[in-house]
C-alpha cells in the first residue's frame, strides 16, 4: 500500500526549447507523489517520473519533519529537470498559442488538453473544432519534444493530411526531425518497462 502522497513545493513556470517561460503553475496542477519508505535504504533518497507520477523512494527509518523536506526538495529537482511534466491543460494552452504565433503564422487552436485514452498515439487534432490532445505520456518528456508534438498538431489545423505543405508548415520549428527519434526511443523505453504485455507505445506522428 502507498504511503500518503507528499505535498511538493510549487513548481517554476512551464519551460520549453523555445526559451519561453509561463506563469507559475497553479497547485492544482502539480503531479501526484507517491512516497516509498525502503528498508533497504539507509541515508540516501531519490525520486523518478512513473506512470504520470512522481515516486519518491526515502528510508524506512526516515518520518516525520525530515522526510517531509527530502521530499519536498527532490520533488522540487525532479519538477525544475523537467517542468513542463507538472503542466495543466491552461499551461498547455498558453504554450500553444506562443508556439501558434513564433512558427505557424498565428494559428491559434480552440483548446489544448492533456488526455488518458491515446495509447497508441502522442496527439491528436480536430481541424474541424480546433481542439488539441495530447496523451498524457508525454509529461515526463523534455519541453522541446513537447513543443514538436504540439506544432505538429497545430499544423493540422491547416493541413488536415499529411502532405509536403503539412510537413513543410510542421517542420518551421527547431529539431522536428530529433523529437522523432526521441519518442521511438521513449516508446521503445515504454513498452520494454511493460514487459510482458503486448506492444502499444504510439508512434511519433509523421
Amino acid at each position: 500500500m502507498a504511503d500518503r502522497p507528499a505535498r511538493p513545493q510549487p513548481a517554476a513556470g512551464f519551460r520549453s526549447g523555445a526559451g519561453e517561460t509561463g506563469a507559475a503553475q497553479p497547485e492544482a496542477a502539480l503531479p501526484e507523489v507517491e512516497v516509498r519508505p525502503s528498508t533497504r535504504r539507509r541515508k540516501t533518497a531519490s525520486a523518478r517520473w512513473e506512470a504520470g507520477r512522481i515516486v519518491v523512494a526515502v528510508p524506512a527509518r526516515m518520518s516525520g519533519t525530515e522526510r517531509d523536506a527530502m521530499v519536498a526538495h527532490l520533488v522540487g529537482r525532479v519538477l525544475a529537470r523537467r517542468p513542463a511534466a507538472a503542466s495543466g491543460d491552461r499551461e498547455l494552452q498558453r504554450r500553444a498559442e506562443v508556439l501558434g504565433r513564433t512558427y505557424l503564422d498565428g494559428v491559434q487552436p480552440r483548446s489544448v488538453r492533456w488526455v488518458t485514452n491515446q495509447g497508441r498515439r502522442w496527439g491528436s487534432c480536430t481541424s474541424t473544432t480546433g481542439d488539441i490532445r495530447l496523451s498524457d505520456r508525454l509529461r515526463p518528456v523534455p519541453g522541446w519534444v513537447l513543443d514538436a508534438v504540439m506544432v505538429h498538431e497545430l499544423a493540422h489545423l491547416v493541413h488536415s493530411d499529411h502532405s509536403e505543405a503539412f510537413h513543410a508548415l510542421a517542420n518551421r520549428i527547431p529539431r522536428q526531425r530529433e523529437a522523432g527519434i526521441f519518442l521511438d526511443g521513449y516508446a521503445l523505453g515504454l513498452d520494454t518497462a511493460r514487459a510482458g504485455q503486448a506492444p502499444g507505445a504510439p508512434p511519433m506522428p509523421r
